[in-house]
């Protein structure tokens, strides 16, 4: 005999809507008042999913949420069947993606956020190794675009911190990050899986065990978490340092760990692999991208999630 789980999502839109509700779900389901702390809605765009007309008496488009320190929004939790959540998520599909929160009494709940993860973040914190720590590109590679355009986006309220550390593994990140967020008060953590991991035989084995805990560690902290990484890397041309193998099988086992993890816990991931696949070019020495490959990452970052173009030099 099969069981439903329910679910509490928190609605900030139309889903508020009785009608909306009643049209998508079929029936009257559950639901109180809430807050989501954190938040502040922004002004509603267009809806561009294949269901975006999906539900009878549906707008045109939906109301999203920019990230703002101290804001609060009211909404709506509602009590939802596995079928139940899986139409919301039809409803918001085109619009928003499902996150974790946590919500003003404390509770946890699912929300749907702007699809893209970095359109809406405020305040930043990226942990990672050398690549996300800029080396080879002396302006602080693509990490230190991503900074100069966000801050220049709205210079009184945007911050950006790179905490990345040169050698690091997602052991290492998993470790360290907890004393690091609390003076920083990030709404987005960005995490840079870097190809350390793969580096050697077993490096792959803990993944989940460390990005179960950042999770836990950025929903605690009230901040969407996003996995980004690996890149392609030059096989041919990547030097070993200690011992570490890089190679384009490890790297790819990799990708399909991050992918598989963030599908599975509806965790943003920022597949970095296209934007410098193929292109040894653009790579320093086979492993860290020249200041030109950081670039072209930051404009893919852009491109792919919602972050905002560098600021006219």
């Amino acid at each position: 005999m099969s069981s439903s789980r329910h679910h509490r999502l928190f609605a900030y839109g139309t889903l508020r809507e009785e009608h909306v509700r009643d049209a998508l779900f079929g029936r009257r389901v559950p639901s109180a008042p809430a807050v989501l702390v954190g938040h502040v809605p922004a002004a509603a765009r267009p809806a561009t999913g294949p269901d975006a007309a999906a539900v009878p008496g549906g707008p045109t488009g939906r109301p999203t949420l920019e990230r703002r320190i101290d804001a609060r929004t009211e909404g709506t939790v509602l009590h939802l069947t596995d079928d139940e959540l899986a139409a919301a998520d039809a409803h918001a599909a085109g619009h928003g993606v499902r996150r974790r929160v946590v919500l003003a009494s404390g509770e946890r709940a699912w929300t749907h956020l702007d699809a893209g993860p970095l359109r809406s973040a405020a305040r930043i914190v990226i942990v990672g190794d050398s690549i996300a720590y800029g080396r080879c590109d002396p302006r602080g590679g693509w990490a230190g675009h991503l900074a100069a355009a966000h801050i220049a986006a709205n210079e009184a309220e945007h911050r950006l911190f790179n905490l990345a550390v040169p050698g690091a593994s997602l052991a290492d990140v998993a470790a360290q990050t907890p004393a690091l967020l609390s003076a920083r008060r990030p709404d987005t953590l960005l995490v840079a899986a870097g190809i350390n991991d793969a580096a050697t035989g077993d490096g792959l084995g803990r993944l989940a065990e460390h990005l179960d805990s950042l999770a836990a560690l950025a929903l605690d902290a009230g901040a969407r978490l996003v996995v980004a990484g690996p890149l392609w890397l030059d096989e041919e041309h990547a030097p070993a340092y200690e011992g570490l193998r890089f190679t384009l099988d490890r790297a790819l086992a990799l990708r399909s760990a991050l992918r598989v993890w963030c599908e599975a816990r509806h965790v943003d991931h920022l597949d970095l692999w296209e934007p410098l696949r193929d292109r040894p070019a653009l790579f320093a020495d086979g492993l860290h991208p020249t200041a030109a490959g950081h670039e072209e990452i930051h404009r893919f970052m852009a491109r792919t999630a919602g972050a905002r173009s560098a600021p006219p030099s």
